[in-house]
């Protein structure tokens, strides 16, 4: 269990040091009046901040180390 979540860690800490974070799209209804229909996309940004990424990285290579002592 410890090895997986630890591969799953450094995955994550990886991907939020080499990336800084993701963006995702929602679809808002703006205006729905009887057969008349409008929709709107928004794009949402998730920044990362680096330390999470690294603290991410580092937690995940202990739990690995700590797997293999024990």
């Amino acid at each position: 269990m410890n090895k997986t979540l630890g591969i799953i860690l450094i995955v994550l800490g990886l991907f939020g040091l080499a990336w800084g974070g993701f963006t995702y799209t929602t679809t808002e209804k703006v205006v729905d009046i009887g057969p008349i229909h409008a929709t709107r996309d928004k794009t949402h940004d998730v920044p990362l901040p680096p330390i999470a990424g690294a603290v991410a990285l580092i937690g995940g290579v202990v739990l690995l180390v700590a797997g293999r002592k024990g």
